[in-house]
């Protein structure tokens, strides 16, 4: 019975523990006014891209391809358009970007030598990374859905033709891509052992993310053999599903004055159907995709920090 007792002692202690580890990393996170600038660059630099001048240039194109179909639409339907495809597209590159910068306090930790006095306590190496895994997870909700928000209000002075289920499934992709960005950048993370190299890493990041996944220019742009490649890539999923999501209102408001045959070119212009070696990606699949992506990532994750410590055991 004492056993027991004892057992179950154990347990609240390590969950209050990992919950002060927790609440510790993010509290840090928000304070250094580095980290937290420095993660929102990627949406402000963005926004301002977008606001000054994509906005025009996909309006004008939109109507152009309307125009070409020899069909009428309303500007309002075409601004919500544009908006929809601008948010996705803000959301799918700042999911994966702040996770990385989210994740410096990691790596920070590690220069600092904080990573080492952790490790003289009793904290075990696993509890020690998924605190950081979700303390990073947490900071980059939280800076993702405020970006989400400023999206949504955007929209609704644009043009809104969202429904409530396509605000809910804009959330659920928010969730999976910001789980995918700090599985990835938690396992990259991990081998980085200073400042320089994490700050190389999130360049890097910053800088190609936005096109490999489609972000910045819709794969259908691209030449076929990079089509191709793109297509193994699961950050290329994740965009087409918040983009669906973002633009579905619009498509079908739009659906009611075109042919189906046309809204299927559409869609496949800006992405929001794909084909995977002249196979149709379902919504469903592309969910597969994302989530196994987002398991397989934090399995390896755990499996490295795990072999490293039973090495450190021995």
């Amino acid at each position: 019975m004492n056993g027991v007792k004892e057992e179950s002692a154990m347990k609240n202690v390590n969950v209050k523990t990992f919950g002060a580890m927790v609440k510790r990393n993010v509290k840090l996170f928000f304070k250094d006014k580095g980290m937290f600038f420095t993660s929102l660059i990627t949406p402000l630099i963005l926004l301002v891209l977008y606001g000054t001048f994509l906005w025009k240039v996909y309006e004008n194109s939109f109507l152009e391809s309307v125009k070409a179909a020899g069909g009428q639409v309303d500007v309002k339907l075409v601004k919500g358009c544009v908006g929809g495809e601008l948010l996705s597209s803000l959301l799918a590159v700042s999911c994966i970007t702040v996770a990385f910068c989210a994740n410096m306090l990691m790596v920070q930790d590690k220069v600092n030598g904080v990573d080492n006095d952790f490790k003289m306590t009793p904290v075990k190496s696993g509890m020690l990374a998924m605190s950081y895994y979700v303390a990073t997870l947490i900071s980059t909700l939280i800076i993702s859905f405020v970006a989400l928000g400023a999206g949504l209000a955007f929209i609704a002075f644009k043009g809104w033709y969202l429904s409530a289920p396509d605000v809910l499934l804009i959330i659920v992709d928010v969730i999976i891509l910001s789980s995918f960005g700090t599985a990835l950048s938690s396992l990259i993370g991990y081998f980085l052992t200073s400042q320089g190299q994490i700050s190389a890493v999130g360049t890097i990041v910053s800088s190609c993310y936005g096109f490999i996944c489609g972000a910045y220019m819709p794969v259908s742009q691209f030449p076929a053999w990079l089509q191709k490649v793109i297509m193994f890539l699961p950050g290329t999923y994740g965009t087409s599903l918040v983009r669906t999501h973002c633009m579905g209102g619009a498509f079908r408001e739009m659906a009611t004055s075109f042919p189906a045959e046309y809204m299927e070119e559409i869609k496949k212009s800006v992405d929001c159907v794909l084909y995977f070696f002249n196979h149709k990606v379902s919504v469903f699949a592309a969910y597969a995709v994302l989530i196994g992506s987002v398991a397989a990532i934090l399995a390896a994750y755990c499996a490295v920090v795990y072999a490293k410590s039973r090495k450190k055991r021995k």
